[in-house]
């Protein structure tokens, strides 16, 4: 007998032995294939473009929802194809708005019972909206995080006007309206104790409700620094500093009290929103400090520094490259990463200003050579709006996004002093 046969014999004789084995051995093969995938496209990226950090394990790749996008919020089939779309190239987080012009996007018993809103927004179909943008989106694993878009914001003609005047702040002339990007608007008085349940009231009614993954504000929870001069501010202001409001809206100490009290509620909004759901994602989309702080009395740095917030969108709207890359160097931002998820809001394009992909692209990679996340405003502009053709613009949208970023929320510790970090997954 030669070798030959004696080892033919011997490899017999071993799979029979094995054969009862061989599913656990293949589910093991298996496994290891699919966590060898996970952390092939690192290597690979980082081989491709040996310029760019290595990109971190949070990256959040996001896009948000408007009431622009509000045919494919309430449509089934071009919902599905939309998410089924994001998934495909690799998204994996949606900011769907459910807080816009004084109206909530779902049914609300906390709306209705303030008197606010007589009607219901629902689906062609009937369906709940948001209900079924989360449904749909964890179908995709793709995370939802509800956007309360307005904030302390509504328009002079809605319902919450109408049924809770007291509850709206004003200018020292007395004027109650200011212009923003969504016209004329008036602002929920931040420092009214029945304002600030009302807010909690809606968030925690979304979270409970809700499959929501976590809960976002942006520019808008804030206060424009020309108002707090109504009866009931001036007259806290005056039982705690024993003085009446400075006339100048831009005094040092007038600006910090009413900023500090903005951040107080935050903070305590943030702790409400973990007792209901601790897993949640406490998310927060400001523009750039000196105008949030100066022009809107939003001190974000506090709220990270204060624990109350696990994820940062920093918008940064800019058309020039320059004006861009000046944004990501701001200490602000930089201190932010080293504490919570971080990630810059990058302009797509509107109806009437189209971006165009080259714009995009080096605004993309110059956020992830920092190690920064991304989200874009707003998801009909990604193609339906641009210069160049659909599927030349989706197929930029793949090269930013090669390999698959899965983000799984998961409980923070009860001292609530890391950020809510996420674990990246392979495409099983």
């Amino acid at each position: 007998m030669d070798v030959w046969e004696i080892l033919h014999k011997s490899l017999a004789r071993l799979r029979q032995t094995l054969k009862p084995f061989l599913p656990f051995l293949f589910l093991i093969s298996f496994i290891s294939v699919l966590l060898a995938s996970s952390f092939a496209p690192w290597i690979v990226q980082r081989d491709r473009a040996p310029a760019f950090a290595q990109l971190p394990r949070q990256e959040i790749r996001g896009v948000w929802l408007t009431t622009n996008d509000f045919d494919v919020l309430t449509d089934r089939v071009k919902l599905q194809e939309a998410v089924t779309q994001l998934r495909q190239l690799n998204f994996n987080t949606i900011y769907p708005v459910v807080w816009n012009s004084g109206y909530v996007l779902y049914p609300s018993a906390v709306a209705q019972r303030t008197g606010n809103q007589p009607f219901i927004y629902r689906g062609t179909e009937g369906q709940d909206i948001l209900a079924e943008a989360i449904a749909q989106a964890h179908r995709q694993a793709l995370l939802v995080i509800p956007w309360f878009e307005y904030g302390f914001m509504a328009p002079p003609t809605s319902e919450l006007v109408e049924q809770h005047p007291n509850w709206f702040t004003q200018q020292r002339d007395g004027s109650t309206t200011s212009i923003s990007g969504a016209g004329e608007v008036m602002w929920l008085n931040p420092f009214h104790p029945e304002v600030q349940q009302f807010i909690t009231d809606l968030v925690l009614e979304t979270i409970t409700q809700y499959d929501a993954d976590g809960v976002q504000f942006d520019d808008h929870m804030s206060l424009p620094n020309e108002f707090g001069y109504d009866r009931y501010t001036i007259a806290l202001y005056k039982q705690e500093t024993k003085k009446n409001p400075p006339a100048n809206p831009s005094d040092p100490a007038w600006m910090r009290w009413r900023a500090n009290k903005i951040t107080a509620f935050m903070v305590k909004l943030s702790k409400a929103v973990k007792a209901r759901k601790p897993q949640a994602i406490f998310s927060v989309s400001p523009s750039h400090y000196v105008q949030a702080y100066n022009e809107y009395l939003q001190d974000w740095p506090a709220w990270v520094q204060q624990k109350a917030v696990d994820e940062i969108v920093m918008q940064v709207y800019r058309y020039e490259l320059d004006s861009f890359l000046s944004q990501l160097v701001l200490p602000e931002l930089q201190e932010a990463q080293k504490k919570v998820t971080t990630a810059v809001g990058i302009l797509t394009g509107l109806r009437n200003s189209p971006v165009s992909m080259p714009q995009i692209f080096s605004q993309v990679r110059a956020a992830q050579e920092r190690g920064l996340g991304v989200a874009f405003f707003y998801y009909k502009s990604l193609w339906d709006y641009g210069p160049e053709a659909i599927a030349e613009r989706k197929a930029n949208f793949q090269a930013f996004f090669p390999y698959p970023a899965l983000r799984t929320a998961v409980k923070k510790d009860s001292s609530h002093q890391s950020p809510n970090w996420m674990n990246q997954e392979g495409d099983a």
